[in-house]
């Protein structure tokens, strides 16, 4: 019994072109060809396809993947057990993170003119201003937190509601993105982190490239930020920054 790439993809719930990509780094080679050309997948690349995924669930890059699989002493069931020990440690992680994460930081270490009662409203169980003194201590001098400052305060509640629908509408299609398999060059990557840059832009103060990489670096070494990004997806914290390294790349080459 053998598969198409497109069935294992419907399979899956992964991409054609995810397939492809695997094949062609030697991740997960099909063990078998039509006269024509066409992929077709037996049972056995199946079973490697399901670990490739857990892996990739866990945050494990590709080429890690391709070590851990292809270690000729390798038991399957030690594979199994590895992959359920890490996920119960990072959902337990998770749980932990849900409680203190600050949703959309850079969205929300700035003054906010709203009730308590709209700010329930709008952010839900989430402080706004939890990282208000540190943001003033790191930025408070500077035109961009005054211009940020600015902004803020102008806002009425229903543009603090069209805000957060912005970040959620984003995060949605950037963490689908990232669970496809979407390298952080690929052109659906680059756009998305412009998209980012131009809504920090929108509302908050301008972010030229040069500052956006900044933030990139940022949003993986400060382990807040690199916990909230991660917990929309294993792993979109780094992505995001080699997707903002690589628009900026782009935008600013000569």
């Amino acid at each position: 019994m053998s598969y198409s790439v497109g069935q294992v993809a419907g399979f899956a719930g992964i991409t054609v072109r995810t397939l492809h990509h695997y094949d062609e780094i030697g991740l997960l080679v099909p063990s078998e060809r039509t006269y024509a050309g066409h992929r077709r997948y037996n049972d056995t690349d199946l079973d490697r396809l399901q670990q490739i995924l857990f892996y990739r669930e866990l945050g494990f890059p590709l080429d890690e993947v391709a070590a851990l699989l292809d270690d000729p002493d390798a038991d399957p069931r030690a594979h199994l057990r590895r992959q359920h020990e890490l996920l119960t440690a990072r959902i337990e992680k998770l749980q932990k993170m849900a409680a203190a994460v600050e949703h959309a930081m850079e969205a929300r270490t700035m003054g906010i003119n709203l009730t308590p009662e709209e700010r329930f409203e709008v952010f839900g169980d989430k402080d706004p201003e939890q990282y208000r003194e540190e943001a003033e201590q790191r930025w408070g001098g500077t035109e961009t937190y005054a211009e940020s400052q600015r902004r803020a305060a102008t806002y009425t509640k229903e543009d603090w509601k069209r805000l957060q629908a912005e970040v959620d509408d984003w995060s949605e299609r950037y963490a689908a993105l990232v669970a496809a398999g979407e390298q952080p060059s690929a052109e659906a990557a680059v756009e998305l982190a412009e998209e980012h840059r131009q809504h920090i832009s929108r509302w908050f103060f301008e972010c030229p490239y040069e500052m956006h990489r900044c933030l990139g670096e940022m949003y993986v070494s400060d382990e807040r930020f690199k916990a909230y990004y991660d917990s929309m997806r294993p792993g979109l914290a780094e992505h995001l920054r080699d997707a903002i390294l690589a628009n900026a790349g782009r935008h600013t080459a000569s």
